[in-house]
C-alpha cells in the first residue's frame, strides 16, 4: 500500500526539537510530495543558526520515513527565510511587519512581559453579547484603578475598535513591535485597528494562530494588572492556540439565560476543561429588561439560567448583566456604557470589584 501524507507526519510528529515541543506541534513541515517511493519535503525553520541546531531532528526524520513501508528514497530541504532590513516607519502608520502566516515555534506557553494576569472571555455561541462585556469590564476595571489591557482575539470579527471609540492604526517604529492604543484608560490592541473598516481577512488556520501569536507577543502591552481576551465564539482555532501560547490565568464564560445559549456556553466550559484552564466563573447577560415608559421588568431570554448552570457545575457566579437601550447605544458610539453612571455602570463596577477582591485582576 503506497505511503500517505498522513503516514509521514505521524511517523515523525513526535521528534522532540532543541528548543522543546515536537516537529508536530511546531508546525514547519511544508510541501510534502510522494513520487513513485521517493518523498520530498522542507523543514521550514527560523533562521541559519535553528537550521544548524536541527540538523538532528532532519535525520531523524529521514530515518524514520525511509523505515516506512513503499518508501524507497527520503529527500529532506532544510529553508529559512531571509530577513531584509525593516523599512522605517512614520509613527501613526500601520505596522510594516507582516500580520499573519504560520505561527512560530514555541516551548509551551510564554508568559508576556509585564503582564500579571490574563482572563480569556469566552462564550459557546455569538449574540449573546461577550465583547460587549468584554470592554465594559475592562473599563470598569480601570475606574477601580487596575491597569488593563484588551486584546481583541475575534481574528474575523474584530469589534472592539467600534466600542472603545478607536480609528487610528497602531505604530511599528523598528518595524517588529507594535505599540497599541489607548481609549478610556485601557490598552487596547485588534487586528481591526488595521485593516480597513468591513475589510474581511480569508485565512486558513495556521495563518490566524500566527496573527495571535504576534499580538500577543509583539505588541507593547506594558506593566498590567489584567489582559483581557475577548475570544470569538465557538471552540476553534483561537481557543486552541492561545491556551498554548500564553499562560492564561482562567476563562470568563458569557451566556444569555437560555437553554440555547447555556448548551454552547456547556460546550465552551467543556473546551476550556481540556486544555487545562480553569474556569474562574460565569456572567448572565441580557438578564432582565425594564420597560423604559411602564417600569415592567421582562425576561426576554428567561432569568437564572446561569446561575443554576454555574451551581450545577460548581463554578461561581459571578453576576448578572441588564438588557438595556444604552448599553447598545454606547457600544456604538464607542464609549462603553461602565464609563457612565447607572445601573449597567454598576453592574459592572460590581463584577469589576469582584475580580479584584478574588485576586484575579
Amino acid at each position: 500500500m503506497p505511503v500517505t501524507r498522513e503516514a509521514i507526519l505521524t511517523a515523525i510528529s513526535d521528534i522532540p526539537l532543541p528548543q522543546g515541543g515536537t516537529l508536530g506541534a511546531a508546525d514547519i513541515v511544508r510541501a510534502i510530495s510522494i513520487d513513485a517511493g521517493t518523498v520530498r519535503f522542507v523543514l521550514e525553520v527560523e533562521n541559519a543558526a535553528t537550521a544548524k541546531a536541527y540538523e538532528p531532528v532532519e535525520a531523524e526524520a529521514k530515518a524514520r520515513v525511509a523505515a516506512l513501508p513503499e518508501v524507497t528514497a527520503v529527500q529532506i530541504v532544510m529553508t529559512a527565510p531571509a530577513k531584509p532590513a525593516p523599512p522605517k516607519a512614520v509613527s501613526g502608520d500601520a505596522p510594516s511587519l507582516k500580520i499573519g502566516g504560520h505561527p512560530k515555534p514555541q516551548a509551551g506557553p510564554q508568559a508576556i512581559p509585564g503582564v500579571r494576569n490574563i482572563i480569556a472571555i469566552g462564550s459557546g455561541k455569538g449574540g449573546v453579547g461577550k465583547s460587549t462585556v468584554t470592554s465594559n469590564l475592562a473599563v470598569a476595571l480601570a475606574r477601580a484603578g487596575r491597569k488593563v489591557g484588551l486584546l481583541d482575539a475575534d481574528i474575523y470579527g474584530p469589534s472592539q475598535p467600534r466600542m472603545m471609540g478607536l480609528s487610528g492604526r497602531p505604530a511599528s517604529p523598528d518595524g517588529q513591535r507594535i505599540e497599541p492604543l489607548h481609549a478610556h484608560g485601557v490598552t487596547v490592541m485588534s487586528i481591526g485597528l488595521m485593516l480597513k473598516e468591513g475589510e474581511a481577512l480569508v485565512w486558513r488556520g495556521p495563518m490566524l494562530m500566527g496573527a495571535l501569536q504576534q499580538l500577543l507577543q509583539q505588541v507593547n502591552w506594558g506593566e498590567l494588572d489584567v489582559l483581557l481576551i475577548d475570544l470569538p465564539p465557538g471552540t476553534g482555532d483561537v481557543q486552541l492556540s492561545l491556551c498554548q501560547k500564553a499562560p492564561v490565568t482562567g476563562a470568563i464564560i458569557v451566556s444569555t439565560p437560555q437553554d440555547v445559549a447555556l448548551l454552547d456556553a456547556r460546550r465552551a466550559i467543556d473546551m476550556f476543561g481540556k486544555l487545562k484552564t480553569p474556569v474562574l466563573g460565569l456572567i448572565e447577560n441580557m438578564s432582565s429588561y425594564i420597560c423604559p415608559s411602564c417600569g415592567h421588568e421582562a425576561h426576554l431570554f428567561g432569568h437564572g439560567g446561569v446561575a443554576s448552570e454555574a451551581e450545577t457545575l460548581g463554578l461561581p457566579f459571578l453576576g448578572e448583566l441588564p438588557l438595556e437601550l444604552e448599553v447598545r447605544l454606547a457600544g456604538d458610539s464607542g464609549r462603553p456604557v461602565a464609563l457612565g453612571e447607572g445601573k449597567v455602570a454598576e453592574a459592572y463596577a460590581r463584577l469589576a470589584e469582584r475580580l479584584v477582591q478574588d485576586g484575579i485582576a
